[in-house]
């Protein structure tokens, strides 16, 4: 379509920018309420289907891994088959495979049809920020990016507490459906999506292959060591994964445009900004996982009681994520992202030393203040890491945002997992990691402000606008 590639450097023209900015909202907010939606339905699952407790939470853990090993083969898939027809056939089979839950009569189907979400959602996900850089004029990116983040975070928040409401009026199975509408509407309004020219080239199956296997073996190796299975076999695993990726990465060294995108991680600019946001998603899941155990168990706060103390960190982020992106169409994102931790480390220290028996407001400000912190680094964050990547590997850098998300929350998961299993989960020790893990991070993004490593970008007559961003 020929308003496709003459709009291309300059965004979308009005109103259908804002059509597609709601299916990309959408699309983003099934992909997220998925992934969290199922965790209150569990026990109601395991009773249905006859299944211990222990093997059911594979529900969740299924989707989790299938989707942190397409997001890169699927960018790099993208490229070659069209952005925006990607988009729209990881909608398709999500919404397929979603009403399949409603056949589900065994536990070894659900997984199944976890995984075909799982693949559906990658799919979408791995080309959603691509889109974004080519809905949103240049200068606004940032802006774009931070609605982005709004929705990530918001629908976070409204997946427990959607799942609980479906639960109390009807069979778990639409536990999973209440995310259809969301694709439904994406789908619908994904006619004005943009269509960049798909490449030409060939795809690399084998690369593909690797690159999943490599994510996976490692992450479920990992997994399975801190849920107490045989040690040997853990680290086998893990080393398995390793190996792989070892002989995958010098095999990508001699591609131009690589599955993983070791082009780009060699800009010193979007290496430290994958790094900061790996920490900083470690950091964030290792004290909100954490958190809930310590509200119970040292606190003595009800179910209800925890949720409520929570909801600041989800609340905060909405107000300051779309914020901080419109900042960072003029202000350095190493700047932003150094204030956001610095405010963030503060937090997570006062969290850490909270009085004795502290009331909810206590505790509500300081989560605030964390989630402000954390809202103010990650949009710049990501805007850094789509703007100073050519236009031609937008969807790279896309996978590589999604998939740096996905690998630092189950890592922080992980590590929670690990501080429970030797006692000492529901401390001060989580919110001190934590701290440290966003210490990392804001050292990251103030190197970015070094002029040795804001490599100048790629100007959109070449592909962003000059010196912003370099930002």
């Amino acid at each position: 379509m020929q308003s496709d590639q003459t709009t291309a450097l300059d965004g979308l023209p009005k109103p259908r920018r804002f059509l597609a900015i709601a299916a990309i909202s959408a699309g983003t907010a099934l992909t997220i309420i998925d992934g969290g939606v199922a965790n209150v339905a569990l026990p109601t699952i395991a009773r249905d289907l006859g299944v211990d407790s222990s093997a059911v939470v594979t529900v969740v853990t299924v989707y989790q891994l299938i989707l942190a090993m397409a997001l890169l083969p699927f960018s790099g898939l993208g490229d070659r088959i069209g952005l925006k027809r990607m988009y729209q056939y990881g909608q398709l089979v999500f919404t397929v495979a979603t009403l399949l839950c409603f056949f589900a009569k065994s536990l070894p189907f659900l997984l199944v049809v976890r995984a075909a979400q799982a693949l559906g959602a990658a799919a979408a996900l791995s080309v959603s920020s691509a889109l974004i850089r080519s809905i949103y004029p240049s200068q606004q990116l940032g802006r774009g990016l931070g609605i982005n983040s709004v929705v990530v975070s918001s629908s976070a928040a409204l997946a427990p507490t959607l799942g609980g409401l479906v639960l109390a009026v009807a069979p778990w199975p639409w536990v999973f459906a209440s995310a259809v509408p969301f694709a439904i509407l994406s789908l619908f309004l994904g006619r004005a999506l943009p269509d960049p020219s798909p490449r030409s080239e060939p795809f690399d199956v084998l690369g593909a292959v690797m690159c999943a296997a490599m994510i996976g073996l490692v992450i479920g190796g990992s997994e399975t060591a801190v849920h107490g299975d045989s040690p040997v076999v853990s680290a086998a695993i893990v080393l398995t994964g390793v190996a792989i990726g070892w002989i995958f990465v010098r095999r990508e060294r001699g591609e131009t445009k690589p599955i993983l995108p070791i082009d780009l991680l060699a800009r010193p600019v979007l290496a430290l900004s994958a790094i900061g946001a790996f920490t900083a998603f470690i950091a964030q899941m290792t004290l909100l996982l954490s958190t809930p155990f310590r509200l119970t168990q040292a606190y003595g706060f009800s179910a209800a009681e925890v949720g409520a103390a929570i909801a600041p960190w989800p609340l905060a982020n909405m107000v300051v994520a779309p914020l901080s992106g419109w900042l960072s169409d003029r202000y350095p994102a190493g700047l932003l992202g150094g204030i956001g931790m610095a405010v963030s480390i503060a937090a997570l220290l006062l969290l850490a030393f909270m009085p004795a028996d502290p009331s909810y407001f206590a505790i509500a400000w300081r989560m605030a203040l964390c989630g402000s912190g954390f809202g103010m680094f990650m949009a710049p964050n990501a805007r850094l890491i789509i703007g100073s990547a050519p236009r031609e590997r937008a969807a790279a850098a896309g996978g590589l945002i999604s998939t740096v998300r996905l690998v630092g929350q189950t890592t922080g998961a992980t590590v929670v997992a690990a501080l429970l299993a030797i006692g000492v989960g529901a401390g001060t020790t989580p919110p001190l990691v934590a701290a440290g893990m966003a210490l990392v991070a804001g050292l990251c993004g103030v190197s970015r402000l070094r002029p040795s490593i804001r490599n100048p970008p790629i100007d959109e007559t070449r592909d962003v606008q000059p010196a912003a961003q370099a930002r």
